[in-house]
């Protein structure tokens, strides 16, 4: 689950326990449900969002295990993130992940779909795991990849060669925007990043509608109805 958190005009959403954060429907809807309440508060075109986790893990990615016992959720899951990263994009106001854990697969897009990376320096990777389980990616996930990662060479190390990817390679990439010593450095620099954000006072329902402009592409491919083939031959990531 999740739990919100105000502190002046920033909100701080964190994934709770020291579980894997693994996104089923009952954390994708918790997770929405803030969202939601953010959005529905007066003051958020001029606040910052900052999502975090407790534990080793920001997230491991979709609930396989779970997909692997009622194969009908795969596609409700996917469902779900897609329109959890679709409000993400839409949200007025800047958002940022401190990934204090790993981040793999569906996790890693979660933590993508926010316009600033802060990173654990000291443990913790990001990873597209579906190479090494044998998984193909569905569009919408290469869409945010090649919208995010503007190297080809540091998009073909994420996605083809399935790297797991540290907080000071992260920076040599252009995925991560910097690293900390600990995770509470990492959220102290996310508070002191997001304090500097509602300092500049921009207007939020602008910023949206630039990041909107922006991510067209993956908003697009989040939008269509593509059937992804998902060959599966394992439950779980390779960690």
């Amino acid at each position: 689950m999740c739990t919100l958190e105000k502190r002046g005009q920033l909100f701080l959403l964190k994934l709770t326990g020291d579980g894997e954060h693994r996104l089923n429907p009952t954390l994708l809807d918790s997770i929405t449900s803030a969202i939601t309440q953010i959005r529905s508060d007066p003051s958020s075109s001029q606040s910052v969002l900052i999502t975090t986790s407790d534990g080793k893990f920001f997230s491991n990615g979709y609930d396989l295990a779970l997909a692997e016992s009622n194969p009908s959720l795969r596609p409700v899951m996917d469902s779900k993130l897609r329109s959890l990263v679709a409000d993400l994009i839409s949200l007025p106001m800047p958002t940022i992940a401190a990934v204090t854990g790993h981040a793999s697969a569906a996790g890693f897009v979660l933590a993508m779909s926010h316009d600033y990376v802060l990173m654990r320096g000291d443990r913790g990777f990001l990873y597209m795991s579906e190479l090494d389980i044998e998984l193909v990616i569905p569009p919408w996930f290469a869409a945010m990849i090649r919208m995010k990662i503007g190297s080809p060479a540091a998009r073909r190390d994420v996605m083809l060669t399935a790297e797991k990817v540290t907080a000071e390679r992260g920076l040599e990439m252009g995925i991560v925007d910097s690293s900390y010593g600990s995770a509470a450095e990492t959220v102290e620099g996310a508070v002191k990043l997001g304090e500097e954000l509602v300092r500049r006072g921009v207007d939020g329902h602008v910023y949206g509608g630039m990041r909107e402009a922006l991510l067209k592409q993956v908003l697009h491919t989040i939008g269509s109805n593509e059937s992804v083939s998902n060959r599966m031959r394992n439950s779980g990531s390779k960690l």
